[in-house]
């Protein structure tokens, strides 16, 4: 007995180990399982989850890949080939980005008013109140115009909306504007201003035929110069703020998209544009509301006591300046990504030439709500703004026919009008 308890003896050895064995083994599978179960779980959330939760930009493209793929069926792509169809002969079929701005809009009526297609394309973001872009969008929507809800980094959406009609021009008026809610939400200039841009270049570069791409610039890439009027020719490497450095980045991507692929490319450098359906960030707009509702307005003055003043152009005139741009844009000249030969490249102010000062512009809208406002001058702040704007626009009315014609007070009439009726008259008074 003594030698089969012994734990030499190999046949006991076994038959007293081999329970403990089995469980071993089950308890190890149990545990592979379980951290199995938990990895493919990490893997889940990193990969489907955290981009969402980190990156509030990723969740939105996600969203807008999921709505991309309800732009489907006969009755979504009827709605495109009728918006964009020309209805002239020798009409255009343009795919106008941020059609329901303020610029948009203005620039999308015009089109189809004279018999081009016109097809819009509009994230409707909140960078200020969308009901105003809802607004503008059942305007276009009464006049023919459709505006597909999505955003220019959709590639798939890009994709969809040039297999249904084959554009011929796009009016690139998406980004995101203003000079100082760039030191609040800095990223949402990079993604609209840059990587939108990019974007809308690759696909147009890889289209057959690739379309003329006209696209807003801004005339805040001029910066901290000093030499006035500005003109095309000055330098543009000293940007005061984000957004001006964006849009000086836009001008260089878009000369090596004409440089490398043949795109015909025309940036158009906006002046402080105003007029009826503008946008509620802009000093005349919000100097309107707060004269109306008795509240003090901020007047900045320069280093030294300085004047500031704007070249302010009235959206009529912006308007005629966006049409020529198309018009005069010559095909692009690559085919599949390849470049087949030289292509347009070209850059213009559209300003009125003639700065006024901050404070006249308060005078004037003094006079046309006949309120007396409740100034607050103070220094300028380091947000980015510069102290004046002055368009040489020689270039623009030599190649464009462009000649601005509404002085600043016909053109503040004709805003006071439409606030007025849209605001006071509409009962929107939340603004």
């Amino acid at each position: 007995m003594k030698h089969i308890d012994s734990p030499s003896t190999p046949g006991k050895f076994k038959m007293e180990k081999a329970p403990y064995n089995r469980l071993r083994l089950q308890s190890s599978i149990a545990k592979l399982t379980f951290w199995s179960f938990v990895f493919v779980g990490m893997i889940f959330v990193f990969f489907y989850r955290s981009p969402s939760s980190l990156n509030p930009a990723s969740s939105d493209l996600s969203r807008r890949s999921l709505r991309t793929s309800s732009y489907s069926g006969p009755n979504f792509e009827k709605k495109v080939r009728q918006s964009a169809k020309p209805r002239s002969r020798h009409g255009m079929s343009v795919l106008v980005t941020g059609a329901a701005g303020f610029v948009g809009t203005h620039v999308s009526a015009s089109l189809k008013r004279r018999g081009d297609g016109v097809l819009g394309l509009d994230n409707f973001n909140s960078y200020y109140d969308p009901s105003l872009k809802r607004a503008r969008q059942t305007l276009l929507e009464r006049s023919g115009v459709y505006i597909v809800e999505g955003d220019i980094n959709d590639g798939e959406l890009l994709a969809k909306l040039f297999d249904i009609v084959p554009f011929t021009h796009v009016m690139h008026l998406a980004a995101q504007a203003g000079v100082r809610f760039a030191m609040e939400n800095p990223s949402s200039y990079v993604h609209s201003n840059i990587a939108g841009l990019v974007s809308v270049l690759e696909f147009c570069k890889n289209v057959n035929p690739q379309p003329a791409i006209v696209w807003a610039s801004s005339s805040s890439v001029y910066g901290l110069n000093t030499k006035v009027p500005f003109s095309e020719r000055d330098r543009t490497d000293q940007p005061a703020s984000l957004y001006a450095a964006t849009k000086k980045a836009g001008e260089e991507i878009a000369h090596t998209y004409n440089h490398i692929y043949g795109l015909s490319l025309t940036g158009l450098r906006f002046f402080t544009v105003y007029g009826p359906w503008g946008r509620p960030d802009m000093a005349y707009f919000f100097f309107t509301r707060d004269i109306l509702k008795g509240k003090s307005i901020p007047i900045f003055e320069a280093v030294n006591h300085g004047t500031v003043a704007r070249d302010f152009t009235f959206i009529e005139d912006i308007v005629k300046g966006c049409l020529a741009a198309l018009d005069t844009a010559e095909k692009s000249t690559g085919s599949g990504g390849k470049k087949k030969g030289p292509a347009q490249l070209r850059v213009y102010n559209l300003g009125n030439t003639s700065p006024v000062p901050v404070g006249d512009l308060v005078s004037i809208l003094e006079k046309l709500l006949k309120v007396k406002a409740k100034r607050l001058v103070m220094k300028m702040p380091r947000n980015g703004d510069v102290p004046f704007t002055h368009a040489n626009i020689s270039l623009a009315e030599r190649e464009l026919g462009y000649k601005p014609t509404t002085d600043l007070h016909a053109g503040l009439k004709k805003f006071v009008q439409w606030y007025l009726s849209y605001y006071v008259d509409g009962k929107k008074s939340t603004q």
